[in-house]
């Protein structure tokens, strides 16, 4: 009876999910700039620990590379609205954020068209404290509803460390199956952060247990709380036609090093 309850669970529509993506595992969404048009390569993002390859290692950038992912986009129930594949994986990494970009082979009009799919926005600027929240897993077919509890100086998880990172408040349980999914803002509707972590056991700066670290360098543990990386730094690094610059004056995403070309 119990399994049969799941199931029936994990079947039914979920409203809100409209945007999401399911990424193998991972969720995601299909995203744009304020300044995208219906002609640009649509975008989709994720965690880059969500990549298909090998997790890029502390400190690389991994950028323009080939992909094939299948992705499959949702509609506001949480139902398989078109499955795409990806065309490039345009910027991954897990230095300073944990973010996956891909850019798709077609278009968000042609999305649109066909399949009665929209992007959720990118929000150009940094969010405060407070704001309420919805974390849209299209991995788990759930909504989470919850606020902002503050900004963490630094986020600490086996080797990797993520900066000016979105604690959520306890509402916001996330766990396996939403990584990469999107931070939506409640008021305005736009993505302000990708959902990447939360402590499970209670531990200390180890995978799956994230601490934090203050500005004086002092480690603290919050067990069952989740994390999310900021988004508003790909909108200033994405130029005309969804292009990506990592060299556009004020980016603010961490550019590969020449040594490890």
């Amino acid at each position: 009876m119990r399994i049969l309850m799941l199931l029936a669970a994990l079947l039914s529509p979920v409203p809100g999910l409209a945007g999401a993506a399911e990424v193998n595992g991972c969720s995601g969404a299909l995203v744009r700039t304020q300044t995208s048009t219906p002609d640009d390569p649509a975008l989709v993002l994720t965690n880059g620990h969500c990549y298909e390859g090998a997790w890029p290692v502390p400190g690389e950038v991994l950028v323009d590379r080939p992909s094939h992912r299948l992705i499959r986009l949702l509609d506001d129930a949480g139902r398989p609205a078109a499955a795409v594949h990806a065309q490039r994986a345009a910027y991954v990494t897990m230095t300073g954020t944990d973010v996956a970009l891909y850019r798709l082979g077609t278009t968000y009009r042609r999305l649109e068209h066909d399949h009665q799919v929209r992007p959720l926005t990118l929000a150009a600027a940094r969010p405060a404290p407070g704001t309420r929240i919805k974390v849209l897993s299209g991995g788990l077919k759930k909504v989470f509803t919850c606020a902002i509890d503050r900004l963490a100086y630094r986020v600490l998880e086996s080797g990797y460390v993520t900066e000016d990172v979105l604690r959520y408040t306890k509402a916001c349980r996330t766990g396996p199956g939403s990584s990469g999914s999107p931070v939506v803002d409640v008021k305005s509707g736009q993505v302000i952060g990708i959902n990447n972590t939360s402590n499970r056991d209670g531990g200390a700066c180890t995978q799956d247990n994230p601490c934090e670290m203050d500005r004086d360098g002092v480690i603290t543990k919050h067990k069952s709380i989740a994390y999310g990386t900021q988004t508003y730094w790909l909108t200033t690094c994405l130029t005309t036609g969804n292009r990506l610059d990592l060299d556009r004056p004020g980016c603010l995403l961490p550019r590969p090093d020449p040594q490890r070309a």
